[in-house]
């Protein structure tokens, strides 16, 4: 098995050097890494992880905790972080929370324990429990799609040592600095209806998330700045929550539909609430645009295989999961830079379900 020692006699080069290449710890010329990267290729040479990591503080590897398996939404997102990371040289140790707070606790607190340099997050409905972990062990943290409050977040106790004797955790008291990256919600909801407005209809239901999540309230409040703009009044029985889930939008979409006075066009407020709504619809025997008319936030890979095609708003899901990268990357370079929360523009994409004319999709950026 080649060592350090035999990478250095082929590249002509010192151990200390091969080391620095291989670690990042100093610049080198580029001639010279060619070189030391051209003997590592040519002898098969592997590096010791856990021994460099023992040296440098660090594993070279991210903590990813979204719910992947139980929303396909965060599987481009996924994406987004896995191409960012290799890149840059970072291995992702992976997580699903389910959106459910003490089993996002338990991931993460086992990500952290598997001493990753940063962790990456999409947080659930009572992010209190994380906030108090991460905040109280400085670990390096970005959250993704879903934006928390971090005012009351402090790390309590002082540091503690780490394995190889250096202090990782944060100051009695201080501020746990993190960042955030998500697409914009407010201004692309409200862009949805007043397109259904514009077309006539004055009864606009809305199938809404979870409650207690960013997404959720900022969607409302588009919603509702969609029916201002367009002259009309908000009325609470047209909005029902779906908790972000496909069976909980038929629920929604059922109550909906058993108004006195039904809407005439609907919003759902993510993927699987479409699915579910259209589920709904089709159980009452009701077609898509000729008795209801549909738009969507969160275009996904089928939406245009649908009958009609699915009008929806597009995030930009695997950049949101690339900038966190490079958020966390920036955080690890500089620990107390002030927070960042970054928002990346959405994509109204123009299809047939909300009763337009069919004509190739058309693409709008919404932010």
């Amino acid at each position: 098995m080649a060592t350090m020692a035999d990478v250095a006699r082929s590249a002509g080069v010192s151990v200390a050097t091969v080391s620095h290449v291989l670690n990042d710890t100093r610049p080198v010329l580029p001639r010279t890494r060619r070189a030391v990267l051209d003997a590592v290729d040519e002898l098969g040479y592997t590096p010791n992880t856990l021994a460099r990591s023992l040296v440098t503080s660090r594993t070279r590897s991210i903590g990813l905790a979204v719910s992947a398996i139980s929303n396909p939404y965060f599987t481009e997102i996924l994406q987004g972080v896995e191409a960012c990371a290799l890149e840059h040289g970072y291995g992702l140790l992976i997580a699903d929370p389910h959106d459910d707070p003490e089993h996002e606790r338990k991931v993460v607190r086992l990500l952290h324990e598997r001493r990753v340099d940063g962790m990456i997050v999409a947080p659930s409905a009572d992010p209190r429990g994380l906030l108090t972990h991460l905040g109280r062990h400085g670990v390096p943290t970005v959250f993704l799609d879903r934006l928390v409050d971090g005012a009351a977040a402090t790390a309590a106790p002082p540091r503690t040592p780490a394995l190889d004797g250096s202090e990782r955790g944060a100051p009695s008291g201080a501020a746990f600095l993190f960042d955030q990256v998500c697409a914009e919600n407010a201004e692309p909801m409200a862009a949805l209806v007043t397109h259904l407005a514009g077309l006539g209809h004055t009864r606009i239901g809305l199938v809404a998330g979870l409650h207690g999540l960013s997404t959720t309230t900022e969607r409302i409040s588009g919603y509702r700045r969609g029916l201002a703009s367009s002259g009309l009044p908000y009325d609470g029985r047209l909005v029902s929550r779906g908790d972000s889930a496909a069976q909980g939008a038929e629920r929604a979409t059922a109550t909906l539909l058993d108004l006195a006075a039904p809407p005439t066009a609907l919003v759902t407020a993510n993927n699987a609430m479409t699915i579910g709504a259209l589920r709904a619809l089709r159980d009452r025997g009701l077609s898509v645009p000729d008795d209801l008319a549909l738009c969507c936030f969160d275009d996904f890979a089928w939406a245009d295989l649908f009958s009609p095609r699915l009008t929806a708003i597009s995030q930009p899901s695997r950049e949101i999961g690339a900038r966190a990268v490079r958020l966390l990357l920036e955080r690890l370079e500089t620990p107390d830079r002030p927070s960042r929360t970054v928002r990346l523009p959405c994509a109204f994409v123009h299809r047939t379900s909300c009763g337009c004319p069919d004509t190739p999709s058309e693409k709008g950026t919404v932010s």
